[in-house]
């Protein structure tokens, strides 16, 4: 041992030895990850071994003493990143990211509360540096005179980088498109390691950052002009006919069409929502050709289309791509024209999408989360909270805002896997023999359910009667990758046009007051929401910049893009470069001026979107003299802070 500890080579090894032993135990200590499974758990211990050889190796270039004195001080720094990420996230149940760093105001709310933070085992977090300092200084002398070969240094960066990329290929086997997708911070953590997330993210931010450098005010210009030309002037019968209410919008997980008035085992899948839809009373407008236009981004793509009118990204999700972004949306426009409070509710980690960070920009007042909720194991199963008591404890947080509000519902039980608990199912499985399929119906059944009780819930505390409510569906459930259990399911095949027409998710809206449509058959999608939302309330959509048009003026544009530059309209589809009738199904050989015209309308609109996005172009926007911009700091989602507002 003597021997080793006298050699640099020795030395080094200790403290990688060292910092990857602590560097796990706060993973497992401090961070709750989420770890399931063999190949996650293994890839957690796994992950610091890179960081330490890469970073702690760069000192073996070093002569003598200074390389022991640099191993040393880099370890510190590490240390350092490390802790005040386990002090941030003991108050956030977050990590630090290039985006808290730049808001001041994320780090203002610890005030003086950093030493309260800070726990009495933390001291056992110095113990490495502490056993290096004492080695150091007891062979030092023995390194004045050893000389290092040069390959050594770079034989440890090169295990290094192959540490990292075996790191990398396992995460992406266990987690396919995990850098593409760009998930919640914790599956980055857990995955990759909390220094490869900084890394990652830094590389992020510096992307975004270059684009915008080049974007100028003349690049919007184009934009609104297009916009402006698109625009369709609202229903005066409808106009203003919401001013003052409150607006509910329920998000339905991974919920498509079909399965609207759709039977199996001879009982309806969801009976309350076809209610809705077939309502005597015509209390609703159901739009039975409204798609979602998601692509990587699923939810939270589905978020920024309701809530801004632009599309996601073709690539990543722009909730945390374009996270620090300017948007002019939904909450801040109604906060500033009608005096509206906006909150999200949702029963998953607040980061998830990086939605604490992003929510600042679009204006939303209040941001419930899993920490507001009952969490306890019968409550929670696959993604998150049940939906049933997502609903039943939503209803007191509701009773508590300020009216009018705009309240953004967001279920997670009908999601990918589709898992239920056997006592929450009240509808035996399809049976195709696949079990993706197969249990799709049972989480929709529940999530109707749910929903039903929701609609109960509201009445008996008085919140129905006088609020706008809008139920849409944000992507599909079920992807092509079953398509044969979904024929069986539809009971023809599925074409490149009818995958298309899956596409279609529910969207029904109720006005206090306003007699409804029963079914409506006009073309929409996700992009057309924000529009008709602010024509309802009696604001002039055309002083925003929004790619989607009033679903219920005569001047509504029939077109759907698919963020892919696929398109349908009403009469025809542009799928996989291929034309066709929508009616006959058959394929368009020779298409028209007019369907050529229409592709590259298309492709034009998506161009300008990302334009919008990826140069961060409304920051040289002003709508109207009624538009401040969002200040990010004026919003703060720490649990403390709303439970006191919700205590008063």
């Amino acid at each position: 041992m003597t021997k080793l500890f006298s050699t640099k080579m020795g030395f080094f090894a200790i403290a990688v030895v060292l910092f990857w032993i602590k560097t796990y135990a706060i993973y497992k200590i401090e961070f709750k990850l989420g770890v399931s499974g063999s190949m996650q758990e293994f890839l957690l211990f796994f992950n610091p071994l890179s960081t330490g050889l890469l970073f702690l190796g760069l000192a073996l270039f070093a002569k003598g003493k200074r390389a022991g004195r640099r191993i040393i001080i880099l370890d510190i720094i590490l240390a350092f990143i490390l802790y005040s990420n386990v002090v941030y996230y003991r108050f956030n149940s977050d990590f630090i990211t290039v985006a808290t760093l730049k808001s001041t105001d994320n780090f203002g709310s610890l005030g003086g509360s950093i030493a309260g933070l800070m726990a009495s085992h933390d001291i056992l977090y110095l113990l490495d540096i502490i056993i290096l300092i004492v080695l150091y200084n007891m062979f030092k002398s023995n390194w004045s005179t050893e000389r290092l070969q040069l390959r050594k240094p770079f034989i440890v960066l090169a295990a290094g980088l192959i540490a990292f990329g075996v790191n990398l290929g396992l995460a992406e086997q266990d987690r396919p498109q995990l850098l593409e997708r760009t998930f919640d911070r914790n599956y980055l953590v857990k995955y990759l390691g909390a220094y490869n997330f900084i890394i990652y993210d830094a590389i992020q931010n510096f992307q975004t950052s270059s684009q915008r450098v080049l974007a100028d005010s003349s690049d919007i210009t184009e934009v609104e002009n297009y916009t402006k030309y698109k625009y369709a002037e609202p229903n005066p019968e409808l106009f203003g006919t919401g001013e003052g209410k409150n607006i509910i919008k329920i998000h339905l997980e991974s919920f498509q069409s079909f399965l609207i008035d759709y039977e199996l085992h001879g009982e309806e899948v969801t009976p309350f929502l076809n209610s809705l839809v077939h309502d005597q009373t015509q209390d609703y407008t159901y739009f039975d050709n409204f798609f979602h236009q998601t692509e990587q981004g699923k939810t939270a793509d589905a978020e920024l289309t309701t809530d801004t009118s632009l599309y996601g990204l073709p690539q990543g999700a722009a909730f945390v791509t374009k996270g620090d972004n300017t948007y002019q949306a939904l909450p801040a426009i109604l906060d500033q024209r009608q005096g509206y409070t906006s909150a999200v509710f949702h029963g998953d980690g607040k980061s998830f999408w990086n939605r604490d960070e992003v929510y600042k920009h679009l204006g939303v007042n209040e941001y419930y989360y899993d920490r507001f909720y009952d969490m306890s194991e019968e409550n929670v199963i696959n993604y998150g909270l049940k939906d049933k008591p997502f609903f039943e404890e939503s209803i007191e947080l509701l009773e508590e805002m300020d009216q009018p509000f705009y309240a953004h519902m967001m279920t997670l039980t009908h999601h990918h896997p589709f898992i239920l608990d056997e006592e929450d199912a009240s509808l035996a499985p399809a049976e195709t023999g696949n079990g993706t399929v197969d249990r799709y119906f049972q989480t929709a059944r529940y999530l109707d359910e749910a929903l039903e009780q929701f609609f109960t819930d509201l009445k008996e505390a008085g919140l129905y009667e006088d609020s706008i409510i809008m139920i849409y569906g944000d992507h599909y459930g079920i992807s092509q990758n079953h398509n044969r259990a979904m024929e069986e399911i539809i009971g023809e095949e599925i074409t490149p046009l009818k995958n298309a027409e899956l596409q279609r998710v529910p969207f029904m809206i109720r006005i206090p007051g306003v007699e409804g449509q029963g079914i409506n058959h006009e073309f929409s999608s996700l992009v057309d929401v924000m529009p008709t939302l602010l024509h309802i309330l009696g604001i002039d959509a055309q002083d925003y910049i929004l790619f989607g048009t009033d679903m219920f003026s005569e001047d509504h544009k029939e077109f759907v893009p698919f963020r892919n530059g696929d398109f349908v309209t009403d009469q025809y589809s542009f799928v996989n470069g291929i034309y066709y009738d929508n009616a006959t199904k058959e394929v368009i050989e020779e298409p028209t001026e007019e369907m050529l015209e229409m592709k590259e309308t298309v492709l034009h609109e998506l161009e300008l979107s990302d334009k919008v996005l990826n140069g961060d172009l409304l920051r040289f926007y002003t709508p109207n003299e009624h538009w401040e911009p969002v200040d990010v700091n004026d919003y703060f989602y720490g649990e403390v802070n709303s439970l006191d507002k919700l205590n008063k």
